[in-house]
């Protein structure tokens, strides 16, 4: 085989739309694509090797697009994602929906039935445009073999202009043939600050603010823009807090730095965030269960004037009422107000100090919260605490509460570290221990919220990333789903650490059963042999903590496994039943019977 040429092919010129597909990806940079090899698409599969493409096998397709997320968000460029016509497409939708509301750049490649077979309802036949139709930013179908460069192209464009998932769908009898084309070359925005008047009306509703606030969000971490958030916070001395799920947006070691609003985030952020006379959203959306009552504190401020910023136009006030907004880069639109702001005296000037003590203190009593929080308190959790007090692991160890198990993961975490979280009640309750000093940190499954995503997009994370150390957390239910991943990190040396709590249930869904159907419990146990076992029979190593003592260093262990010696390791951490507040308490409502034969069921 000879070796990969990594030239560019420039100029028209006469090749198959095989090879114009494969140049085209070339001339986009990638290197890797995460799927399942197939006959609709081995035409130009038999030509990745020498154009420098990496194909990684998966077990199953959902995970390939995960893992394609993954690789997106930690680099800042395109994951790939391909898989057979039919069946290996539909299993990926779950995954594009997760990154489309990650903001993931994803490039998903549907070879499709060819076009002589369309409508006879052949082998693995299926309409794959309508499949993603709500979870892309562009959808291009390649509709004549001439044609392949330029929407393959197109598609990779999109994907970071739009900054989400584009769709190439390709009848598989296109990939042959004899065509005359020139590969197209990459497009890339440069984007700017915003417009003049919204960015001097910014500035100026920010030089009368007593009490500002940032919220950093995900559009920090996408454009690059965490030094000039930090500058921004610095001229104001406004605290910064993290959008829900971007933990990773603004340096947790910084004065000003003040954690995470929504689910299960910091009552710091959520304290002063309630104190706002005006918030900068800074590359955020303003999502609605990033800003939901939390910890029984409804912090956001109802008289702040908001100023958001954001690259799309069509998240501008959409979810909360704004005073001003920008739409613009974070990066360009932080530099723009600063520098606005560096000559101006501003009314906050006068209060920096106190602001910073204020900021301090409230963090301060965070973390005491935090330490002395060593077990859910409500009385179904402490019910579970005594059951299971005398009750030994298969071990013969204890049964850990999740908040200690997660302060000591906390503490153990390496520097430079990525982290992903599955859905899920631990994952989430994770949401207040987990902190970061760079951007493209923390992947979590965003507002798709589905299970099974924490494994394979810290796979592709990890493929993206080989110097770095990847951790995954996973409840016992969410890993199950994806679990089999583990043999592709084994088989393709790609090793990542998992980090899963067993505690026998579905934790999050059991939790509404808990508030208000009275404890009946119904699908929501799990018995499940040793997940350490199953991952070693899988090549991957294996360790089961059940003391505490044993939580940071095992976690410890398994990143030197991983990063020395090449290994995947899983951590399987034995806790209690006990459970953290639910997703939403206004997501159900007490159930109200009126056959005689449910009158119990109340």
């Amino acid at each position: 085989m000879s070796k990969p040429d990594h030239a560019i092919t420039t100029g028209p010129q006469k090749m198959t739309p095989s090879e114009a597909f494969v140049e085209t990806m070339a001339a986009n940079g990638v290197t890797d694509i995460f799927g399942i090899m197939g006959s609709a698409f081995m035409d130009a599969m038999d030509i990745f090797a020498p154009a420098g493409i990496r194909l990684i096998p998966v077990v199953h397709e959902q995970g390939a697009a995960h893992m394609a997320d993954g690789y997106s968000r930690v680099s800042g460029r395109h994951g790939v994602v391909i898989g057979q016509n039919g069946p290996g497409i539909s299993n990926c939708v779950t995954a594009i929906a997760a990154a489309y509301w990650a903001h993931s750049p994803v490039v998903m490649i549907t070879p499709e039935t060819g076009t002589m077979g369309m409508g006879l309802g052949g082998f693995q036949e299926a309409n794959q445009l309508p499949m993603f139709e709500e979870f892309t930013k562009y959808q291009g179908h390649v509709n004549n073999p001439k044609r392949m460069a330029e929407y393959t192209g197109r598609c990779f464009d999109r994907a970071m202009s739009e900054m989400g998932p584009t769709q190439l769908n390709i009848p598989r009898d296109y990939f042959y043939g004899e065509i005359e084309v020139e590969i197209p070359q990459p497009s890339r925005l440069d984007r700017g600050p915003g417009g003049e008047n919204s960015l001097n009306e910014a500035a100026e509703l920010l030089a009368q603010a007593k009490f500002p606030v940032i919220i950093s969000g995900g559009g920090v971490v996408m454009g690059d823009a965490v030094e000039e958030c930090k500058a921004l916070a610095e001229r104001l001395g406004a605290p910064v807090v993290n959008s829900y799920l971007h933990n990773d947006s603004f340096p947790a070691s910084h004065p000003l730095w003040c954690g995470p609003l929504g689910y299960q985030g910091s009552k710091a952020a959520m304290k002063l965030m309630a104190q706002a006379d005006v918030v900068i959203a800074l590359g955020s959306r303003l999502g609605p269960f990033g800003t939901l009552p939390q910890h029984g504190m409804d912090y956001w401020p109802k008289n702040a004037k908001i100023i958001q910023i954001d690259a799309d136009n069509k998240m501008l006030g959409l979810v909360k009422k704004i005073s001003v907004g920008i739409c613009g880069d974070a990066k360009a639109a932080a530099i723009a107000l600063t520098q606005r702001l560096a000559n101006k005296t501003l009314v906050c000037d006068a209060t920096k100090a106190d602001r910073a003590k204020t900021i301090a203190s409230e963090k301060a009593a965070w973390e005491k919260e935090l330490d002395e929080w060593t077990h859910e308190r409500d009385a179904f959790s402490l019910d579970m605490i005594e059951e299971q007090k005398n009750e030994k692991t298969p071990t013969g160890g204890n049964y850990l509460s999740p908040r200690q198990v997660l302060r000591e993961l906390e503490k153990a975490m390496p520097a430079d570290v990525m982290v992903s979280t599955d859905i899920g009640n631990i994952n989430s309750v994770a949401n207040s221990y987990l902190r970061f000093e760079r951007p493209r940190s923390f992947f979590a499954p965003m507002s798709f919220g589905n299970c099974g995503y924490a494994l394979p997009t810290m796979i592709g994370a990890k493929a993206a990333a080989p110097e770095r150390p990847a951790i995954a957390y996973a409840g016992d239910g969410a890993w199950a789903m994806s679990m089999v991943e583990i043999m592709t990190a084994v088989r393709h040396n790609i090793p990542v650490t998992a980090v899963v709590f067993h505690n026998r249930q579905w934790g999050a869904e059991k939790k509404n059963q808990v508030d208000f159907y009275n404890r009946r419990f119904v699908a929501g146990e799990l018995e499940s042999p040793s997940f350490a076992g199953i991952a070693q029979s899988m090549g991957a190593e294996g360790i089961v903590v059940d003391q505490l003592d044993q939580v940071g260093p095992a976690l410890k262990k398994a990143i030197d496994m991983q990063m020395n010696e090449g290994k995947t390791c899983v951590v399987e951490i034995m806790c209690t039943r006990e459970l953290g507040d639910p997703f939403r308490r206004d997501a159900l409502s007490k159930p109200v019977r009126f056959l005689e034969k449910y009158k119990d069921y109340v």
